[in-house]
């Protein structure tokens, strides 16, 4: 991306965020497919599986725990499928496996350092970022997270030359095919708000730029969730769901406090309002990292996340 482009190259060359997709060409049939609630429901339903990290089950017993609570997709991190591998699991058996329980995998997990300055840190970031996709490839799935791993501590990122790096990892996915999405993380220092994450999408320039939102980090961010109203639906394929509490205050709340949708103080019915109004019928993703529901049967965690993030969303229209 070259920095002396003229103002009406970038407006004749780029997407518009507000009212249309960044993409310019239609997803194959099968991510599209992926996106879609059940007829009946605003949103589909996944279970990110650091939500029952802490009962130390495998990917196979997770597969089974979120078909069995009723969800519609799983979202699992790459560490637990090196895990798989590792134990002596085939991931194209357990693509087939996730299929057969009636789930799709929206996104998987990753932590490459893809956005950093030093180019040989960035360089095996790319190269983690290759491997990470070949492991989403084998069990089937199209997309993958890409936060700000590596430059959480930075103040001085330039934002534009993370759009050109963006723009070089999704050119690596359209070669894998796997979509990286920006995922801001509200503690990191660099791109910890949403309006970094769509300034580096929309400065990319490239057709599948896409962001990865999450309810909490708008919170400890401080981005407001009206600016979700900037975006096109269609540019988010799945919305990280929770809840947080009024203590400890923001300065200080960290993702253990995490709680279930309803139980705390997000302002979620404007959330899920503004995500129907600006177009997106992807997936909400249960993504938790509360240690009290650590210590509590797995199952009981599952079923019992999926029904308040229903009847949270549900509500919302009511």
């Amino acid at each position: 991306m070259s920095s002396d482009w003229t103002r009406r190259q970038w407006l004749a060359g780029i997407p518009a965020v507000a009212g249309t997709a960044f993409a310019s060409r239609l997803l194959p049939a099968q991510q599209a497919a992926d996106d879609k609630p059940a007829r009946d429901e605003p949103f589909g339903y996944c279970l990110n599986t650091s939500t029952l990290s802490g009962q130390k089950l495998d990917l196979v017993q997770l597969v089974d725990i979120a078909a069995k609570a009723g969800y519609q997709a799983i979202e699992p991190w790459v560490r637990e499928l090196d895990a798989h591998v590792k134990n002596g699991g085939n991931l194209k058996v357990l693509g087939q496996r996730i299929r057969d329980r009636g789930l799709v995998i929206p996104s998987v997990i990753a932590f490459f350092e893809w956005i950093v300055d030093d180019n040989e840190r960035r360089k095996k970031g790319f190269e983690e970022a290759r491997r990470s996709m070949e492991l989403v490839q084998q069990i089937g799935g199209h997309r993958i997270a890409a936060p700000p791993s590596g430059a959480t501590s930075q103040t001085d990122l330039d934002l534009l030359q993370a759009a050109e790096r963006y723009r070089a990892l999704l050119e690596l996915g359209d070669k894998m095919g796997v979509v990286p999405q920006v995922e801001f993380w509200g503690s990191s220092r660099a791109l910890s708000r949403l309006g970094e994450a769509i300034l580096v999408a929309m400065e990319s320039g490239h057709p599948q730029a896409c962001v990865l939102a999450d309810i909490y980090h708008l919170y400890k961010g401080g981005s407001s969730v009206d600016g979700l109203r900037l975006l096109s639906g269609t540019a988010m394929h799945v919305v990280h769901c929770n809840d947080y509490p009024a203590q400890p205050p923001r300065a200080s709340i960290s993702d253990a406090q995490r709680i279930y949708p309803g139980e705390g103080i997000a302002p979620l019915k404007t959330i899920f309002r503004t995500l129907r109004q600006i177009g997106f019928r992807g997936m909400l993703s249960l993504e938790l990292f509360n240690r009290d529901y650590w210590k509590q049967d797995a199952a009981t965690v599952a079923r019992t996340g999926l029904e308040k993030m229903r009847a949270a969303a549900q509500s919302s229209f009511r």
